[in-house]
C-alpha cells in the first residue's frame, strides 16, 4: 500500500490472488480460460494437479486453452495448437528436439530454448482455486501476445 494506505499501488493490485473456480469444477474442466487483473489466463488441471499461463503462446500468439496436453521428456506440456510448440506446464520453458550433426547416428533429443511463456501461481484453499499473477517486471516472450490481444480487446468502442 502507498503512504495514504487506501489506495492499492499497480503491483499489489496485480499480485493479490483471484478466485478463478471451485477445485472440482475445474478438475472436471479440466482447461479453463478465466481473466486475472485483465490478463487472459489458462487454468490446466493435469494428473491431479493445477497449473495456469498466459493464454496466448509466446511464438505467435497461438490459443494455448485449444491445445492438447502431452508428456514430452517426462514433463506435462501443453502442444500449441497452431505449430505445435512445446511448453512446459510448470515453467513455461519451451521444448524441442534436436540431433547433434557431429553425430550422424545419434537419435534427437529434447532441448530447452529456455523459460518463453509467463507462468502464474496457483493455490487450492477451501475447495477453491486462486490464481496470483507473477512478476509482470520481468519481461517473458509471451508478454508481447498477452498485452496485443489485451489491448484489442480493451479498445474504446467508438459510436
Amino acid at each position: 500500500m502507498n503512504e495514504d494506505s487506501s489506495v492499492k499501488t499497480s503491483t499489489e493490485k496485480t499480485s493479490s490472488p483471484v478466485c478463478v473456480g471451485t477445485e472440482d469444477d475445474l478438475k472436471k474442466q479440466r482447461k479453463t480460460m478465466v481473466t486475472v487483473h485483465g490478463r487472459e489466463v489458462v487454468i490446466f488441471c493435469h494428473a491431479g494437479m493445477f497449473y495456469a499461463m498466459d493464454c496466448r503462446c509466446y511464438h505467435a500468439g497461438g490459443p494455448l486453452h485449444l491445445g492438447e496436453i502431452e508428456d514430452f521428456n517426462g514433463q506435462p506440456c501443453i502442444v500449441c495448437p497452431w505449430h505445435k510448440y512445446k511448453i512446459t506446464l510448470a515453467t513455461g520453458e519451451g521444448l524441442y528436439q534436436a540431433v547433434n550433426p557431429r553425430e550422424p547416428s545419434s537419435s534427437p533429443k529434447w532441448r530447452s530454448k529456455g523459460v518463453k511463456q509467463r507462468t502464474h501461481s496457483v493455490a487450492v484453499e477451501g475447495g477453491n482455486v486462486y490464481v496470483t499473477l507473477s512478476d509482470l517486471d520481468c519481461r517473458k516472450d509471451s508478454d508481447y501476445y498477452a498485452d496485443k490481444f489485451n489491448k484489442r480487446i480493451n479498445y474504446p468502442v467508438k459510436k
